[in-house]
């Protein structure tokens, strides 16, 4: 018994730890346009990786996502004959929930993962104190650029993922299964509020935050070699993730709390 409050002391103890390490790289990241030196260039270059990086990976996972859902709402629908129905459904889910969800956990996977290697690898190597050395304030080189490129990148291939979820849900209920477009398309209009894609993206921009101080403060905690890079970059993807879903249900809650969703 004592083994076990141990362990869980051990487990709060190092949660808490953590929380408080990345809440402080929060706020150095926000200072950092205040007190450091803004390099756009820099921000570019994220721009380009992450948002411009990630399409094929958002687009397949939207498309594929819309058209399974799509086709297993159908089944379930003409059972009691409101195949029409589908759009609205497709729609709805995938504004609210898995455009946004899917999207912040491919993102962390792909890009989550590079922010963690590449700046564990540079703290391995010594280059984050070479930065020191010269006067370069390493958040404001490697953690704010990340920062903004995430920021604008998310909400733009939430929106992506969830145009090609709403095609790939067209093409397989009206084309497929012979729905009337005419129907699904309007089912859509009127069901579909601006509030549920606002939603989708105020959960991006949250989902943003996660990754990019998740995955650069388990960059920068690497001390040791290869192993521990590799051991840091797993546990960022995995945390990432984790606090995603766990926020994607706070938000989901808080959210449809002050913008229900369309009934007519």
């Amino acid at each position: 018994m004592t083994n076990i409050f141990s362990l869980l002391g051990r487990i709060v103890v190092n949660a808490s730890r953590y929380a408080g390490q990345v809440g402080l790289l929060g706020v150095e990241t926000v200072k950092s346009p205040v007190v450091g030196k803004i390099r756009p260039n820099l921000i570019g270059q994220q721009l380009v990786s992450i948002g411009f990086g990630s399409q094929f990976v958002v687009i397949v996972t939207g498309a594929f996502t819309g058209a399974v859902f799509a086709a297993q709402s159908y089944y379930t629908f003409s059972t009691v004959g409101l195949e029409t129905a589908v759009g609205s459904v497709v729609s709805i889910a995938l504004c609210r929930e898995l455009g946004p969800v899917l999207t912040g956990l491919m993102v962390t996977g792909r890009v989550g993962a590079a922010m963690a290697a590449e700046i564990g690898t540079m703290k391995v190597t010594e280059q984050i104190d070479a930065l020191r050395s010269l006067g370069v304030h390493p958040v404001d080189y490697l953690v704010f650029p990340r920062f903004v490129g995430m920021i604008i990148s998310i909400p733009l291939l939430i929106a992506e993922s969830i145009g090609f979820g709403i095609l790939a849900s067209y093409l397989v209920t009206v084309k497929g299964f012979g729905v009337p477009g005419a129907w699904y398309m309007n089912h859509v209009r009127t069901f579909t509020a601006p509030e549920d894609i606002g939603i989708g993206m105020i959960k991006g921009f949250f989902f943003a935050i996660i990754i990019v101080l998740v995955s650069c403060q388990y960059g920068l905690s690497v001390r040791s070699g290869a192993v521990d890079v590799g051991k840091n970059t797993t546990s960022a993807v995995v945390t990432s993730s984790l606090m995603i879903l766990i926020a994607n249900f706070f938000l989901s809650v808080l959210l449809n709390y002050f913008f229900p969703i369309r009934v007519a």
